[in-house]
């Protein structure tokens, strides 16, 4: 995400760790190169200068601690103020209302705010527990109804039929007396978009908004929009009381100025960032987080957060106990691991958290690559009998045949997964008992570490 703004930032961190002391002279050398560097991400001018200011006259005025260096203050200052600019802390969803709790959904078309109104519902859904009821204002196109029909069956919420005959705010009323007579925590209202703002349009979302009175109303943002996110932004704010600000495509190589810039230019909070196409691909927005990854600092805690939800703790320790009886591991098991790492979002979306020096060191592995060469190990396993998977042993020159058939590869590609299994196998026998610390001995890990 934003990653040349990222790439930027990260190296005048760089440089600006090597600083001796602070003086006006090093403060405004940097500053220069900040400007510049959000400029060119399309942070809208009012934001980049309100930014500058404070972060100078912190700079400034910083008193400079025996534990750190003047560069180290100077990079602490510069991401407290991103994340201050971004908004502080967390924002959650507010549900504080009489059942339905309504959520108008507003933005321009090719937003995403179709999908993202599913991952909401999925996101209510799993982590506030609720009853959730989905439905299209979108009269305009017949394809908006039908994929919010897709995506919220694929959410787990349930959707409320509309047609385009139907007027936005005679279907939003007919939803909102389903959802209080058939006891739906949330109704989530998707409305009509347009190409750009228009007069229409406003009215039309301003009629809903006051034939709903929603709790929430959330403007969905793409953030690779650039300067065109914060125009659009302003007229929503003066159309509509916005709650609160969904990024979508954060996950895409732009410049990332929108993030940087629709906090401060409609004042309301950004409460969720969209990371992925997939319907889970939504995270709650944390400013401080997002100021580190944009530092290049990385995001650990969402790293781990993402690698937790993804991994089948029954199946971990399954595969840990049969790791210290060091017997027992099977292609069932190779299976089950590669498909924990596809259920934690992939190893792009694994990578994009990672501070940059690692993540640098990581992308010199071609990800697409990788990905693929899971996907099509997963495909020779899965071309196999549930006998050759517990026993690959059986598999010989007429099995491979059939399972590189199957699978839509070479017999090569077999005997290569093969293979691959069995030096894991071979390691975790000789990970059984004692045999890790031998194992490392071997390797060096060992040196200068104490004898038991």
């Amino acid at each position: 995400m934003a990653s040349a703004l990222t790439d930027k930032l990260s190296r005048l961190v760089k440089e600006m760790r090597g600083q001796a002391r602070i003086t006006e002279s090093n403060v405004q050398d940097m500053l220069r190169e900040v400007r510049m560097a959000l400029l060119e991400a399309d942070v809208a001018l009012p934001v980049v200068r309100d930014f500058i200011a404070r972060v100078k006259d912190k700079a400034l005025g910083q008193e400079v601690m025996s534990s750190l260096s003047p560069g180290q203050v100077l990079v602490s200052i510069v991401n407290r103020e991103l994340a201050a600019t971004m908004g502080e802390g967390v924002s959650d969803i507010n549900l504080a209302a009489q059942p339905p709790a309504v959520i108008l959904m507003a933005g321009l078309q090719g937003a995403g705010k179709t999908t993202t109104t599913a991952k909401l519902a999925k996101h209510l859904i799993e982590k506030r527990k609720k009853k959730v009821l989905t439905v299209s204002g979108d009269v305009y196109r017949p394809a908006a109804i039908e994929q919010l029909k897709t995506v919220t069956k694929q959410a787990g919420a349930e959707w409320f039929p509309s047609t385009t005959e139907q007027k936005p705010v005679d279907i939003a009323l007919a939803a909102l007396d389903y959802a209080r007579k058939h006891f739906f925590d949330v109704l989530l209202v998707d409305t009509a978009g347009r190409l750009a703002i228009d007069e229409a349009l406003m009215a039309e979302i301003k009629a809903l908004h006051a034939a709903l009175n929603p709790v929430e109303t959330l403007f969905v943002v793409d953030a690779m929009q650039g300067q065109d996110a914060i125009n659009t932004a302003k007229a929503f704010k003066e159309a509509l009381p916005l709650t609160g600000i969904i990024l979508t495509k954060t996950d895409g190589d732009s410049r990332g100025g929108a993030a940087l810039s629709v906090r401060q230019i409609t004042g309301a909070p950004i409460k969720f960032s969209g990371t992925s196409e997939k319907i889970d691909g939504l995270e709650v927005f944390d400013a401080q987080r997002h100021a580190g990854r944009i530092l290049g600092m990385g995001d650990i805690v969402a790293l781990v957060e993402q690698v937790t939800a993804g991994v089948d703790m029954a199946a971990a320790q399954k595969l840990a106990a049969k790791m210290k009886s060091g017997s027992g591991f099977d292609l069932e098991d190779f299976l089950s691991q590669l498909q924990q790492m596809k259920s934690m979002g992939g190893l792009s979306s694994l990578l994009d958290k990672l501070p940059t020096q690692m993540a640098a060191k990581a992308g010199q592995v071609d990800m697409d690559k990788a990905e693929k060469d899971i996907r099509r190990k997963e495909g020779i396993i899965q071309s196999m009998t549930p006998l050759e998977r517990r026993k690959p042993e059986l598999i010989k020159a007429t099995r491979k045949r059939r399972i590189a058939a199957g699978s839509g590869v070479q017999v090569q590609d077999v005997n290569r997964l093969l293979n691959e299994f069995e030096q894991m196998q071979g390691m975790m026998k000789k990970m059984k008992g004692g045999g890790m610390m031998k194992m490392m001995k071997r390797m060096g890990g060992m040196k200068g570490m104490p004898k038991f």
